[in-house]
C-alpha cells in the first residue's frame, strides 16, 4: 500500500513450503494461553479430551464478541496462539479499516463452528460493505486445559495464509487489463486459475502498464512475486493494458481440463516462439504449481535421457536398449511397471514407446555422473536458475548425482525436479531442436535477458520426434493421443513419491506448433489423468 499504510503480518506457528508435494501446510502447535489456577490442595486438575458442546459454544461466543467490539487483546487471549492472533486482529481494525463488524455463527459440527461476517470498510471518506463466510475450530489447550480457538489466519478470512497482510489504502500497483495474444481480455472470473498469475503480473508490471492506482481492501501475500488479492474496491483507478502471450482458446480448454482431476496443473507453449499459450492449476491452495512446482517427473524425463544417450554416442533410436526384467545399479534394483514383458532385443525406440525403465537404468554405467546434467543445462536450458518468464518460475533441476541416483535420475526419479512448464519446454526443444525460453509476457515489454542453450542437432531431433510419434500412435500415449490429427508426439510418466498411495501422473506431448505438459498428484499412470488434460489442450490447436 502507498500513503504509508501500516501492515500487520499474519502469523501461524510454522508454515512448511514443500516444492512439488503439499506446496504448503500448517503444522500448528497448541501453545500456552493463560495460567492454571491453584488452590490450597495443589494444582487444579487440567481438563483433557475434546471440548464439550457447551465449551465450544461459550468459547466461540466470547471470541466473536471481542472481535466485534475490536478488542484484539481480549479476542487473541481466547486463542491458542495469542501473539500471532493479536497482530492480525489489530490489523483487521487499524490497517484494513474494518468497522461495524457483525458475526453470525451457524450450527456447530462438533468442535467446528462456521460463521458469517458482515462489516464495513471505511477509508478516506469512502465506505463499502464487506461480507464473507469462514469457520473456526475450538481445541483443548495442552497446558491449561482451557477451551480455545485453534488459531490460523483463515479464521479471520478464508483466503488468508501465513505471512499475509490485510490492508486498505491506495493499491500497491495500478490495476491491469490483461489481454491474450489476440486482444481478448483475461479475467480471473472467466479463467479462475489465472487469478494468482494476474495478481503477480499486476505487481510486476502495474506501474509500467499505464494505469493509475485505486483504493482497495486487499490481501498482500507474503510470498515473493505473489502480488495482492483485491477483496473490495472503494475507488477505481485506471487499468493499464498488459499484453500476454496466452491464448484465450487454449486457456479455456486448460481451465476445463484441470477441473476434472484434483491437484492438477498444465502448461502449453508454442515451440516456434517459446510463448506460453495456457497455464492452469486446479488446487485448493492457489499455488501456481504449473510454474513453481518441484516434483520428480517420472518417465517424461526419458526424453532428456534418450537425447543424452544419442548425443554421447552410446546408442541410437534404432540401436540396442534391452528391456530386462530388472535393472541393478550400485546395489539398487529397479523394476518396470507391473505386467511389462521383458524384451531382450529391444531398440531404444521400442523401450521408449513402452516406457521401459530398465532399458535406461542399464545404461547408467555408460554415462558420466554429470552427463544428464550437462544435457539438461546445455541443450534444454534447464537447471541454471535464469529463466525470466515474466513471473516467478522454477527452471527445473537435474543435479549431477552419484550412487544409485545416477540411474534413478535417468527415469525421472532420484533428485530430478520438474514442473509442467519445464516439461512443456523440453518437448518444444525436442521437436524443434531449439531451446526458446518460455515467456508469458513478451520480452519487448521490458527488454529482459532470456536464458539460452545450444539446443539439439537435427539428427537427434529426428530420432526424438520419431520415438515420441511412435509413443503417441502405438505406445503408452496412444489411448489419448492417437485420435489427434496433424504432427503428434508424446511421452507418459508416473513418479512414485514417499508417503503417497498412488504415483503422480505426468504426460507431455505436442501437436503441430503446440507443446503441452501436465501433472496430477496421485493421479496414477501418465495416461490416466495427465494425458487427457494434455490432449484436451492440444485439441484446441493453440
Amino acid at each position: 500500500m502507498r500513503k504509508g499504510a501500516r501492515a500487520a503480518v499474519i502469523g501461524s506457528v510454522f508454515a512448511v513450503m514443500v516444492g512439488g508435494a503439499g506446496y504448503g501446510a500448517y503444522n500448528v502447535v497448541t501453545s500456552i494461553s493463560g495460567g492454571g489456577s491453584t488452590g490450597g490442595g495443589g494444582p487444579a486438575a487440567v481438563k483433557t479430551g475434546p471440548p464439550s458442546g457447551a465449551e465450544v459454544k461459550e468459547t466461540s461466543r466470547a471470541f466473536f464478541a471481542a472481535w466485534e467490539k475490536g478488542d484484539a487483546a481480549e479476542a487473541a487471549a481466547l486463542t491458542n496462539y495469542a501473539s500471532s492472533a493479536e497482530g492480525l486482529l489489530a490489523g483487521y481494525r487499524d490497517d484494513a479499516h474494518l468497522t461495524d463488524v457483525k458475526i453470525t455463527p451457524r450450527a456447530a459440527s462438533g468442535a467446528r463452528v462456521p460463521f458469517s461476517v458482515k462489516a464495513t470498510v471505511s477509508y478516506d471518506g469512502k465506505r463499502k460493505p464487506f461480507a464473507y463466510d469462514s469457520e473456526l475450530t475450538v481445541v483443548r489447550g495442552e497446558t491449561t486445559g482451557k477451551a480455545l480457538v485453534g488459531w490460523k489466519p483463515s479464521v479471520l478470512h478464508p483466503d488468508l495464509k501465513d505471512g499475509d497482510t490485510l490492508v486498505t489504502g491506495e493499491s500497491a500497483s495500478p490495476a491491469i487489463e490483461a489481454v491474450d495474444r489476440n486482444n481478448v481480455v483475461l479475467t480471473k472470473e472467466k479463467y479462475p486459475s489465472l487469478g494468482p498469475i494476474l495478481d503477480a503480473l499486476r505487481e510486476k508490471y502495474g506501474d509500467t502498464a499505464g494505469g493509475t492506482p485505486g483504493v482497495e481492501l486487499s490481501i498482500r501475500h507474503g510470498g515473493e512475486g505473489s502480488g495482492d488479492t483485491t477483496l473490495v474496491t472503494l475507488a477505481k483507478g485506471r487499468a493499464g493494458k498488459l499484453r500476454t502471450t496466452l491464448s484465450a482458446n487454449a486457456q479455456a480448454a486448460a481451465e476445463k481440463a484441470v477441473t476434472q482431476y484434483a491437484e492438477s496443473s498444465v502448461v502449453a507453449v508454442k515451440p516456434s516462439t517459446g510463448e506460453v499459450l495456457a497455464v492452469a492449476n486446479h488446487r485448493s491452495d492457489g499455488f501456481n504449481a504449473a510454474f513453481l512446482g518441484k516434483l520428480a517427473p517420472g518417465s517424461t524425463m526419458k526424453i532428456i535421457s534418450a537425447a543424452t544417450l544419442i548425443d554421447n554416442g552410446i546408442t541410437t533410436a534404432n540401436g540396442p536398449a534391452p528391456c530386462t526384467p530388472t535393472g541393478v545399479w550400485q546395489s539398487q534394483t529397479f523394476h518396470n511397471l507391473k505386467g511389462m514383458q521383458p524384451q531382450e532385443n529391444a531398440t531404444l525406440s521400442d523401450s521408449f514407446a513402452r516406457s521401459c525403465n530398465t532399458a535406461f537404468v542399464n545404461y547408467a554405467d555408460s554415462v558420466k555422473v554429470d552427463s544428464l546434467t550437462n544435457e539438461a543445462q546445455q541443450r534444454f536450458g534447464l537447471g541454471q536458475n535464469n529463466w525470466k518468464t515474466g513471473i516467478e518460475s522454477f527452471d527445473g533441476s537435474v543435479p549431477a548425482s552419484g550412487g544409485p541416483d545416477t540411474a534413478a535420475n535417468m527415469i525421472g526419479q532420484g533428485q530430478v525436479q520438474m514442473n509442467p512448464l519445464n516439461m512443456a519446454s523440453v518437448t518444444a526443444t525436442a521437436m524443434t531442436g531449439v531451446f526458446r525460453q518460455p515467456v508469458i509476457v513478451p520480452r519487448s515489454l521490458d527488454q529482459r535477458e532470456l536464458a539460452t542453450a545450444k539446443g539439439l542437432s537435427s539428427g537427434t531431433v529426428a530420432q526424438l520426434r520419431a520415438m515420441m510419434n511412435r509413443t503417441a500412435v502405438s505406445g503408452t500415449a496412444a489411448p489419448v493421443m492417437s485420435a489427434l490429427g496433424g504432427s503428434i508426439g508424446a511421452k507418459t510418466g508416473s513418479a512414485e513419491v514417499d508417503g503417497q498411495a498412488r504415483s503422480n501422473s505426468w504426460f507431455t506431448g505436442y501437436r503441430n506448433d503446440v507443446a503441452a505438459a501436465a501433472m496430477t498428484q496421485e493421479g496414477g499412470h501418465g495416461g490416466q489423468a495427465a494425458g487427457p488434460i494434455v490432449a484436451a489442450v492440444l485439441r484446441t490447436g493453440g
